[in-house]
């Protein structure tokens, strides 16, 4: 077998119900599916014996540990030469295994260790979800850097979508137990080891994200955490890209302050990157409505990770504590 495909599970049976009904529609069949469970409270068990004997799925419950260690747990127990790590919350085109076969006998000047694919938002999407989709992947919104073809740093694959091949993930001891950036901080190692990962622009997913601002700023407020915790992890790895949303953060909070003293003039920056926003968004999703609730989503996901990275500087940089997160059990209710 080729091809091992394992998610982590926590309190998810409805999206994994959709990611196994998109795997049953794959062109190309010469894969396993690993579902592991961390824990759930309310478990998928009966959602995977739907599918069982359509396919080749392999169900495990264990105790919590956090997605990091539910992945290496559902490696341990694959078999396939890659493994493709997915998140419970995307549906798959009928055509990525074969994009990822597809690419990976494509003509390269090495072999292809790590690779990982891009994501998109669904029509099915609700409109709060595909404007939280386009400030994730925007490149007016630092989005770029998360695995579109437009890129603002090197390509490093996220666990929604990431690919290894398998020998190699034990080799490098596969996630840390970090709590959040265990993703980036396992393509480091790939790369320190020697790897370059590549970019399958055609091995895309429909990823649902956060269905609300709310859990949406949790999401982005750990990233930002994560960042300088990934660089004391990487030294070196902080790249420009990264201190972009902090100083739009500083930059917002400034001109916010300097309005009573300006009639309101220091507001005309932040209307036109918001003019800029809703239209570019309203012309991606043909939709004004998703269009304007991109908006409120870009200033989460810039201002979110910015409070998160200054917290993280000020506690690990200033104050020299260890590694920490913050919303860690709210995150995944």
């Amino acid at each position: 077998m080729k091809y091992s495909v394992v998610v982590p599970v926590y309190n998810r049976p409805d999206e994994v119900d959709e990611l196994l009904a998109s795997l049953c529609s794959q062109t190309l069949k010469d894969f396993e599916v690993v579902i592991v469970e961390d824990g759930s409270q309310k478990p998928c068990r009966d959602v995977c014996d739907k599918y069982a004997n359509i396919l080749a799925l392999h169900y495990y419950n264990k105790e919590n540990s956090g997605p990091g260690q539910s992945r290496n747990y559902g490696v341990e127990r694959a078999c396939g030469e890659y493994v493709v790590i997915l998140d419970s919350d995307v549906v798959l085109p009928e055509r990525y295994i074969e994009a990822v076969d597809t690419s990976l006998s494509a003509s390269y000047a090495s072999p292809v260790i790590a690779f990982g694919g891009p994501d998109a938002a669904h029509e099915s999407f609700t409109p709060v979800q595909k404007a939280i989709s386009y400030s994730m992947t925007s490149f007016f919104t630092t989005g770029g850097i998360r695995g579109g073809k437009k890129q603002l740093d090197k390509f490093y694959p996220r666990s929604f979508n990431m690919g290894i091949r398998r020998d190699v993930y034990q080799q490098l001891g596969g996630f840390s137990k970090m709590r959040f950036g265990e993703d980036i901080d396992f393509s480091y190692r790939i790369v320190e080891a020697g790897y370059q990962p590549r970019l399958f622009p055609d091995a895309w997913v429909w990823h649902k994200r956060r269905t609300d601002f709310s859990k949406f700023f949790r999401q982005v407020y750990n990233s930002g955490i994560a960042r300088i915790n990934l660089e004391k992890r990487h030294p070196g790895t902080m790249k420009i890209v990264h201190l972009l949303p902090m100083v739009f953060t500083l930059g917002t909070l400034g001109l916010l302050l300097l309005a009573p003293f300006t009639k309101g003039w220091s507001l005309l920056p932040l209307l036109l990157y918001s003019l800029l926003i809703c239209t570019d968004s309203a012309l991606q999703s043909r939709s004004l409505k998703v269009g304007l609730l991109s908006v409120p989503a870009a200033f989460v996901q810039l201002m979110g990770y910015g409070f998160g990275f200054l917290e993280s500087w000020w506690k690990r940089c200033v104050l020299k504590q260890n590694e920490f997160t913050a919303f860690e059990k709210n995150f995944y209710k």
